[in-house]
């Protein structure tokens, strides 16, 4: 399974921004994928995925904000950004793993780098 990550940019505080998944390799339609995020000096963090079945889980920093959708016609995944902050500016990651499964997330994409300005 190969993911690639892309839509990342400049922004302003306030706008949106669409990230986009590309996944193949494998039966994309029985997979789960997630995105996450690592900002300068920090951890990487879950941010939200989306299941095989279309169910979705999401981090409270996001809530509110963020969205995610399958294509599974497509083989992407698309992480909606809206009304940005500056403490969002990290490198956006997708990972996928077996659909109905949990632990580690076992195949991972090259990020993409959002940066929000204020």
């Amino acid at each position: 399974v190969q993911l690639q990550a892309s839509g990342g940019g400049q922004v302003q505080a306030g706008d949106s921004l669409r990230l986009s998944c590309t996944v193949s390799g494998r039966f994309f339609s029985g997979l789960s994928v997630a995105w996450f995020r690592q900002a300068p000096g920090k951890e990487r963090e879950f941010l939200i995925n989306i299941d095989w079945n279309g169910r979705t889980s999401l981090a409270d920093s996001v809530k509110g904000r963020f969205t995610i959708s399958r294509d599974n016609a497509q083989n992407t995944v698309a992480l909606q950004m809206n009304n940005l902050k500056s403490e969002d500016t990290a490198v956006y990651y997708c990972a996928a793993r077996q659909g109905g499964t949990r632990g580690p997330w076992t195949y991972w994409g090259k990020g993409t780098l959002v940066t929000v300005s204020s």
